[in-house]
């Protein structure tokens, strides 16, 4: 009896352990509290990369946020704070987004050392309020948001060590000749909704860009494709530009490309071969004036040609020739607000085996009429399952609109929206 009793003591105790461990923290009460300044606590540095290798008490600005779990970030956001505070040494995210922000002066960042990302996204910078070189300083930033502000120019100068630059939504109009050329490690740049034009780029400002895989220059001025991208590209946005024209041979340099978006622009005609691209999966030439097809390359697998001035879709040009060992990977067509009268031939089915969707929707025939294509459906090259999932779309197809296709528009980074 005395060993049963010593064995259900030890149960206990082994059960009150195992409840002290699987006990719930509510995370959300510590957000609710002030952070205590009287005492701070101490961490492990090792477990985040970059921070000293002795614990050290965590600071944090009396206007912001240092929670426990992250003890190397400072949340300082959607707080309506008109000034920067006080940055502490140990500080590698700084989160200062959605504020009143109108300057950024070097003082805060006085005794910065391990500062790897800034927020200051949603604020009302201006170019003349930043002090000069106070982000060239932070030489292990690599992430640098300062879109949705009042930038008039370029922030110049910047850390070599950025990887990562968005400046969208800005009112930049010019980029001085030398401000990209210190960026070598620059993977992806964000300077859309800006005033950019042609004469900017005349100087080649890309060019020596060696690393950049995303550039993103929508909703601009720009009536010429941007010269000398790097061979590094692979995803580019052009939308809602004033882009007339692809030159010849332009993407042979450029061999890398897996997304290209140029809706809403002037395009009329484009060369045969212009989209010879070996790796490219979504190409979107929406909202142009185009009049003909042009040649697919086996990658692709996403094509948007809705509202142009195409009457007639010639397989032929699209596919010339088929190749069992090497078929093309096209799935999916959107072709409405167009003038088409016919549906697309049937040997697009032998050409595209992969293809799922083709989207007619309205089709404008006829000055100020639209009218609706009846889709047949090719049996032969459905199973069972798939005709009667066919018929179940078409059946509905009459109730499609433009949000029903969303997540198609936005089939890749969700950046380039």
């Amino acid at each position: 009896m005395a060993i049963l009793s010593q064995l259900s003591i030890i149960h206990l105790l082994w059960a009150a352990m195992v409840f002290c461990q699987y006990e719930d923290y509510d995370f959300e009460d510590e957000y609710d509290q002030e952070p205590d300044h009287q005492h701070p606590y101490y961490f492990n540095p090792n477990t985040q990369a970059g921070a000293p290798r002795f614990p050290f008490p965590v600071e944090c600005a009396r206007e912001c946020f240092c929670p426990p779990a992250f003890p190397l970030s400072m949340y300082c956001d959607h707080r309506n704070l008109k000034t920067i505070p006080n940055i502490p040494a140990h500080v590698q995210q700084l989160y200062l987004q959605n504020n009143d922000i109108e300057a950024v002066p070097a003082g805060p960042f006085t005794n910065v050392t391990f500062l790897r990302e800034i927020n200051l996204s949603h604020n009302k910078i201006k170019s003349h309020m930043i002090d000069r070189g106070v982000f060239a300083k932070l030489s292990n930033l690599v992430q640098l948001y300062l879109q949705h502000n009042e930038l008039e120019e370029f922030p110049f100068p910047l850390p070599s060590s950025l990887e990562r630059l968005l400046l969208g939504f800005n009112k930049i109009s010019q980029l001085p000749g030398n401000a990209l050329e210190g960026l070598p490690n620059i993977t992806m740049l964000d300077l859309c909704n800006n005033f950019l034009d042609d004469s900017v780029l005349k100087g080649k400002p890309f060019s020596n860009m060696k690393n950049l895989m995303q550039l993103n220059l929508r909703n601009n001025r720009l009536q010429t494709m941007p010269p000398d991208l790097p061979s590094s590209l692979m995803y580019l946005s052009l939308e809602n530009n004033s882009i007339s024209y692809i030159p010849e041979n332009y993407f042979n340099r450029l061999p890398k490309i897996i997304a290209l978006r140029m809706s809403h622009n002037n395009l009329q005609n484009i060369a045969r071969n212009t989209f010879n691209l070996p790796n490219l999966l979504e190409l979107n030439l929406g909202h142009n004036k185009l009049k003909q097809v042009f040649y697919i390359p086996r990658s692709l697998q996403h094509l948007y040609i809705e509202d142009n001035d195409i009457e007639i879709i010639n397989v032929t040009l699209m596919c010339p020739s088929f190749d069992p060992l090497n078929i093309n990977q096209l799935t999916y067509i959107r072709v409405d607000q167009n003038k088409l009268t016919n549906p697309i031939s049937t040997y697009a089915f032998f050409c595209f085996p992969h293809i799922r969707t083709i989207y007619y929707g309205e089709q404008n025939a006829s000055v100020n009429k639209s009218t609706q294509l009846r889709i047949p459906v090719f049996r032969r090259f459905l199973t069972p399952e798939e005709f009667d999932e066919a018929e179940d779309d078409h059946e509905t197809q009459d109730r499609e609109t433009e949000e029903d296709h969303e997540a198609e528009d936005n089939y890749f980074h969700p950046y380039f929206q």
